[in-house]
C-alpha cells in the first residue's frame, strides 16, 4: 500500500532497519524488514521477537530511545547477537493514535558506526508518523461497497454478486466503482484485496 518507502530510512539506517504500520491487535497493515537476511533468519528462528527490549519498548511507550538505553533490559544478549550482523548502533521510534481506533507505529533503525544524532531520530521519527497517517484506511466506504467487495474476495462475478445480493449487475458495478475510486485500486481484485489489507471486513 505504501507505493514507495523514504529514502531517509536506508540513508540514516545503512545497517538495516524494521517499520511496522498501524499495528491494530495483532498484525500490521504493512511492515518493511531491511536488516540482513542472515540476522532475520536467526532472529526468527529463535523466536528473539518474544524476548527482544526493543519490541517490549515499542509496545508500551511512543517516542523514541537509543538501543543503548535499553540494555540494561536485555536479558538473552540479542543486543550482542546483533552486534554481529553490523547492527551495532540503533534506535527504537513509536507512534500511536486513537483515531478511527487505537493503532501504533513502530520502527528499529541501526548503524555500524556510531550512535544516531538527535537530529537523525527526529528526522525518522517524523518519516514514520507521516506513514502512519498515510497508511490510514478509508472509512467512508458504504456497507454495500464492502458486502460487494467481500463477494469479489471470494471469486463470485459480477453476476454471482448480483444475484447473491438481489440487484442489478449495474448496481453491483456502481458499488465496485465506487470502492475502486475510494481505495485507489486499478481492477475489483485489487479494491478487495486493498480492503483486505486495510482490515475493513
Amino acid at each position: 500500500m505504501t507505493s514507495e518507502w523514504p529514502a531517509e530510512f536506508a540513508a540514516l539506517a545503512p545497517a538495516g532497519y524494521y517499520v511496522a504500520l498501524r499495528v491494530g491487535f495483532a498484525f500490521p497493515i504493512e511492515e518493511r524488514n531491511e536488516y540482513p537476511p542472515e540476522w532475520v533468519e536467526i532472529y526468527t528462528r529463535n523466536g528473539l521477537m518474544l524476548r527482544d527490549p526493543v519490541v517490549r519498548w515499542v509496545y508500551e511507550n511512543t517516542g523514541m530511545i537509543r538501543w543503548s538505553q535499553l540494555r540494561g533490559q536485555d536479558t538473552h544478549r540479542i543486543f550482542t547477537m546483533a552486534a554481529r550482523h553490523g547492527l551495532r548502533y540503533g534506535v527504537a521510534i513509536s507512534y500511536a493514535s486513537q483515531e478511527p481506533k487505537e493503532e501504533r507505529s513502530y520502527g528499529s533503525f541501526a548503524r555500524s558506526d556510531r550512535e544516531f544524532s538527535p537530529g537523525e531520530m527526529l528526522t525518522l521519527q517524523g518519516l514514520l508518523r507521516r506513514l502512519h497517517h498515510a497508511a490510514l484506511p478509508p472509512a467512508q466506504l458504504t456497507d454495500a461497497e464492502l458486502e460487494a467487495l467481500r463477494l469479489v474476495k471470494d471469486g463470485l462475478r459480477l453476476k454471482e454478486i448480483a444475484y447473491e445480493l438481489g440487484v442489478s449487475e449495474g448496481a453491483i458495478k456502481q458499488r465496485l466503482a465506487g470502492a475502486k475510486k475510494k481505495l485507489g485500486a486499478r481492477t475489483n481484485s485489487h479494491a478487495a484485496s486493498l480492503a483486505l489489507e486495510y482490515r475493513l471486513f
